[in-house]
C-alpha cells in the first residue's frame, strides 16, 4: 500500500475567520447525529426546523438535507458573534478542512489554503489524525430524501427521518 501524499502530516489551525461559514455559496449537508443534535439543541420539531433553516439539493440520486444560506451566501447559524451552533455543528463543518475533495491531492490542499489563512499554518496534524477526520465525515453520511419524500418534507416526523 503506498503512503498518502500528506504522510509527514500537514500544518492546519483555525484562523476563526469563518471564511467557510461565509460570503460564497455553499452546501452544509446533515448526517442524521447533525440533525438530531440540532433539533434537540433547538428544540424543535423537523418541519419547523427545515422551515427555518434547510433547503434541499438535487444531488441525481435523490434530495440531499442541506443547511440554507442568507442571501449573502453567509450560513443560517452564522451571527456576529461566529456559529450559533458551534457545540453541535454539522460534521461537514468539524472536520473541514479534512475533506475528501481537499485531500486528493497536494494541489488540492493548496489551493483550498488560497481561501483558508488555516491551512498550512500552526499545529501539525499526523497522518493519523487526518484519516480520522477523513472517516468521520464519510461514516456520517449525508440524509437523502427520495423524491416522494421531498415534495412535502415539512410533513416528515423527526423519527421516521433518523430512523428512530
Amino acid at each position: 500500500m503506498t503512503e498518502p501524499w500528506y504522510q509527514d502530516g500537514l500544518s492546519f489551525a483555525c484562523a476563526r475567520c469563518s471564511g467557510c461559514c461565509r460570503g460564497g455559496p455553499g452546501y452544509v449537508f446533515l448526517a442524521k447525529e447533525d440533525l438530531r443534535r440540532l433539533l434537540n439543541r433547538l428544540s424543535l420539531d423537523f418541519p419547523t426546523f427545515f422551515r427555518r433553516y434547510c433547503t434541499l439539493v438535487n444531488i441525481g440520486t435523490g434530495w440531499a438535507l442541506s443547511l440554507g444560506e442568507r442571501r449573502n451566501y453567509d450560513c443560517v447559524f452564522w451571527s456576529d458573534q461566529g456559529c450559533s451552533v458551534y457545540e453541535d455543528r454539522p460534521v461537514q463543518c468539524s472536520t473541514y478542512p479534512f475533506w475528501s475533495s481537499i485531500m486528493e491531492s497536494r494541489k488540492s490542499w493548496q489551493a483550498a489554503g488560497d481561501d483558508c489563512p488555516g491551512i498550512g499554518r500552526g499545529e501539525l496534524r499526523s497522518p493519523e489524525y487526518i484519516e480520522k477526520r477523513l472517516g468521520e465525515r464519510r461514516d456520517a453520511g449525508t440524509i437523502v430524501l427520495d423524491d416522494n419524500a421531498a415534495r412535502s418534507p415539512e410533513s416528515i416526523d423527526a423519527d421516521t427521518l433518523l430512523g428512530s
